[in-house]
């Protein structure tokens, strides 16, 4: 009865909310791949990222273009003298739902990203935190989160972390509710059970056609919210993709819109748009599998991949070979920058290894998830793996969904990867191959290897910290090489900026919708291109 009496009580709002505001209806369209999920606690990757990040609101948001941490759930913060003590003060708010927001979703909703069963893909965000390692473990229910009381949250950190307020952006960080996850389990997250505190409610889920997102007439800053609503378009193909955008049926695309060949073409136009991408396009090595168990032979395999030939001849929108796994541009870091192109070494190493010339080397199963792009680089490098090993890969492209799914089973031999930085620190990049972690998948470990990541967290010292973490970038693309690296990304998105404005790229490739508003006449997001 409390439920049914609270759902007409938000509907009678909304419909008083509609009759009072006069704003024009104003839709987007964007382009976005289908999610795994958009469970804050268990999203991993853009897709499901970007749609955390405008259904849900943290203690922060990350303001444009340096992407700064700002205000958001909580409206001001004070750290301690030593940095460890950080008290957040939240303003006033509610879900979408009507329920009182407090600082006790915080603790309750953190504890459950970094609860074992939980499975969530980025607990290692909260690692800062006193404790959080050990209760991710489960050696331990601890943890440096309390609620003083409904607007204080203190929380207090092992280590002095300057970038912790921009952490509190990340869309994992984003509360949960409570008292929906609880009634609804597994199927909290879909449209008729959903209850969220962003800017964004979902107000529809067609799988593997389109989510649509309606402006949450609850959420704190409604009157900045200019788009009525909002359609995440999901597909899988280029082509298809672009000529939606063509023909105005897609107001923004990213590299998933844009055709490889038409990229000459797309570059001088008015609607191209491309930065830097704080992001970085490898391969992944299930070190389960033989022979892929032999440092040597991913060694092999890194030292004759040509990163220069596709981001040449197949990419060709501003990426860049690959130097490392950790992208440049991160303040005081200072990448390994190796020379990841040595084919008579890898010749060398494999034939150590047992395959002299590529005799007798099984044939490998490389795993990517269904694109023209990815395909495209699949079918070079295994071209190119023929050329400089004599050995042959077999191809197999999935769905996003199945993708993950088998990867994060550790059913395949090479698979295609990325990360985007969730803040500017090279650990983020480094932290996903510690055992246990959920981004790692590759069946690889090692002692050594989460003691010296373990060490970063604990130094003070800037120049200290980032050499440890120069050791550990080493480690996994060189010494063992459990990834290969490709290419660092760059943005490359299409929109009219004389139609749209607050879409400018920025080092994330983020798509906020708070800022998104149409440059000219009521009806502007609406009109055909």
């Amino acid at each position: 009865m409390k439920t049914f009496l609270r759902r007409l009580f938000l509907i009678l709002i909304a419909a008083g909310a509609g009759c009072a505001d006069d704003r024009a209806e104003v839709d987007f369209r964007f382009l976005n791949t289908e999610p795994e999920t958009i469970d804050p606690g268990r999203v991993g990757g853009q897709a499901g990222g970007r749609i955390v990040a405008n259904l849900f609101e943290g203690l922060t948001v990350r303001q444009p273009p340096s992407l700064a941490p700002g205000p958001g759930i909580a409206k001001r913060w004070n750290t301690s003298p030593d940095a460890r003590t950080w008290t957040f003060h939240l303003r006033t708010s509610t879900w979408s739902d009507g329920t009182p927001l407090t600082a006790h979703d915080f603790v309750w909703s953190w504890r459950r990203v970094l609860d074992p069963a939980t499975a969530g893909k980025s607990a290692q965000l909260l690692f800062p935190i006193a404790g959080a390692r050990d209760f991710n473990s489960g050696r331990s229910r601890e943890l440096g989160v309390v609620a003083v009381d409904d607007t204080t949250l203190v929380i207090t950190l092992e280590t002095p972390t300057p970038y912790f307020a921009d952490l509190a952006a990340a869309p994992p960080l984003a509360p949960t509710p409570r008292h929906v996850i609880e009634a609804h389990g597994e199927q909290w997250t879909r449209p008729e059970t959903i209850v969220s505190n962003g800017p964004y409610v979902l107000e529809a889920w067609r799988l593997q056609d389109r989510m649509r997102l309606a402006r949450n007439p609850l959420y704190w800053n409604v009157e900045s919210i200019a788009l009525t609503r909002a359609d995440a378009v999901a597909g899988d193909f280029a082509n298809a993709n672009f000529n939606q955008y063509e023909s105005g049926l897609l107001d923004w695309v990213d590299a998933g819109g844009i055709p490889l060949p038409l990229i000459d073409a797309l570059t001088p136009r008015d609607d191209w748009h491309a930065g830097p991408f704080l992001a970085t396009y490898f391969l992944r090595c299930n070190a389960r599998n033989a022979p892929l168990d032999d440092a040597r032979v991913r060694r092999a395999l890194s030292l004759s991949l040509d990163a220069a030939a596709i981001t040449e001849h197949v990419t060709r929108a501003g990426q860049v070979p690959a130097r490392g796994l950790v992208p440049p541009g991160i303040p005081g870091y200072e990448g390994i920058d190796v020379d990841l192109f040595d084919p008579e070494r890898a010749r060398v190493l494999l034939a150590e290894a047992g395959f002299p010339n590529g005799e007798g080397f099984p044939r490998l199963r490389f795993l990517f998830n269904t694109s023209e792009a990815h395909r495209q680089i699949a079918e070079v490098l295994q071209q190119q793996w023929r050329k400089h090993l004599g050995i042959e890969i077999e191809l197999l492209n999935q769905e996003w969904k199945v993708f993950t799914a088998t990867v994060r089973a550790g059913e395949y031999d090479l698979a295609r990867g990325s990360w985007i930085g969730d803040v500017l620190d090279a650990s983020n990049f480094l932290e996903i191959f510690t055992a246990g972690n959920a981004n790692n998948r590759t069946g690889w470990e090692s002692s050594d290897y989460d003691t010296r990541i373990a060490a970063a967290a604990r130094e003070t010292d800037a120049t200290l910290r980032a050499e440890i973490l120069r050791t550990c970038e080493r480690t996994v693309v060189v010494d063992e090489a459990i990834i290969l690296p490709v290419y660092v990304y760059a943005v490359t998105n299409l929109y009219d900026a004389s139609r749209w404005k607050g879409l400018e790229p920025d080092l994330l490739n983020s798509l906020d919708l708070r800022r998104v508003r149409p440059r000219v006449g009521p009806r502007a997001g609406s009109a055909s291109r």
